[in-house]
């Protein structure tokens, strides 16, 4: 499991779960119930930082919380 941040929100335009990973540009998903983004947003994290490693491209360490709400 991953230690990165996820912010987890509905979207009433797409009737969804999306997560966001702020310390991952451009890595999110989506899911019809909060536990299948919570399995969703694993696999895309995982496949996120895969191809940043195939790219050469640094992965960020996890840093943790990030914002207060």
């Amino acid at each position: 499991m991953y230690k990165y941040e996820i912010i987890i929100y509905w979207s009433e335009e797409d009737k969804k779960y999306i997560a966001e990973i702020p310390e991952l540009p451009g890595c999110m998903a989506d899911g019809d119930t909060y536990e299948e983004v919570i399995k969703n947003v694993q696999i895309i994290i995982f496949e996120w930082i895969e191809t940043g490693k195939e790219l050469g491209r640094a992965i960020p360490e996890p840093k943790g919380k990030l914002m207060y709400a």
